[in-house]
């Protein structure tokens, strides 16, 4: 099943995908930033290092874009195996408002609803409006389907 939702004129864009592996191993993927650039259908993140696992929200993981920006994404909603979200801002700043969110809801015992999000409503940054604006649901459904083929293969 696949489905994509933007309303026009929103500021929430998202997909989902149910995909043949259980929770616990897509939610491995998502939450190892070092596994990120793997499944990164945008192709907008080069590396993180390993070991920064995400465990909670507060945490601050650190990636590096394809661009060579570094970017430290605060996580602000975490439960394991189930949904997280962070929100990105350069290195020492304040976020300026767009967040990635990923939830996972079983869809039998083997198959997981996959929902990504990307919602920019709290996004002030005249800067970043361009881009945000530019981020389709077709783009969050390329990340869903990289994740989908690593995931269902392992």
């Amino acid at each position: 099943m696949l489905m994509m939702e933007t309303a026009s004129g929103s500021r929430i864009v998202s997909a989902s995908r149910e995909i043949a592996a259980t929770s616990e191993r897509i939610f491995a993927l998502i939450a190892d930033p070092s596994q990120q650039p793997r499944w990164d259908g945008n192709g907008n993140l080069a590396e993180a290092q390993p070991g920064q696992r995400v465990r909670r929200s507060g945490e601050v993981f650190i990636m590096t874009l394809t661009n060579g920006h570094v970017r430290e994404n605060h996580v602000v909603e975490f439960i394991e195996g189930t949904r997280i979200a962070w929100l990105p801002s350069e290195v020492g700043g304040t976020p300026p408002g767009h967040l990635w969110r990923w939830e996972l809801e079983p869809a039998g015992d083997t198959t997981t609803k996959v929902t990504h999000t990307y919602d920019w409503s709290r996004l002030a940054d005249e800067k970043r409006l361009l881009r945000a604006r530019g981020t389709t649901a077709e783009m969050l459904q390329a990340s869903i389907a990289r994740l989908a083929a690593i995931a269902e293969a392992q």
